[in-house]
């Protein structure tokens, strides 16, 4: 099949089937006119490229791992193919700390914002005492 027609099976881009060539994620076969054949199977490819990007795999990561996937329905664990779960797992953990470090910067963000005035306040004016009970009198 030709770029055109991978690009109508699966929602992407000839431009980005290109790039997923480029970074080694897609092999089509070169014709002798020099264009580009794919084979049935670079649908499933393709859409297993695209679950991994959208789990947060780099495609520097998805290039190491993506020739483990054979499934054409959906993303399995392969056997045979350790490199799979070695980089998941280096993977996950990464996005963990990400995660961490983003609800830090969320956490300093409510405190801050705890401390600022609410909509329709006027920042300017400060809290004036409700009460003289326990005033000393100035003299």
């Amino acid at each position: 099949m030709r770029i055109g027609d991978l690009a109508h099976e699966t929602g992407v881009s000839r431009r980005m089937l290109r790039y997923y060539e480029e970074q080694g994620l897609l092999r089509p076969v070169r014709l002798d006119n020099g264009y580009r054949d794919y084979a049935e199977a670079d649908v499933a490819t393709v859409n297993h490229v695209r679950a991994m990007l959208a789990a947060g795999l780099s495609t520097a990561v998805i290039a190491k791992v993506v020739h483990c996937v054979h499934d054409k329905d959906e993303l399995r664990v392969p056997s045979g193919c350790p490199t799979f779960i070695g980089e998941l797992r280096r993977e996950r953990a990464r996005i963990t700390e990400a995660i961490a470090q983003l609800e830090s910067s969320r956490r300093i963000l409510d405190a801050v914002l705890d401390t600022a005035p609410r909509d329709g306040e006027d920042p300017s004016r400060e809290a004036a005492p409700t009460s003289q009970v326990g005033r000393v009198p100035s003299a």
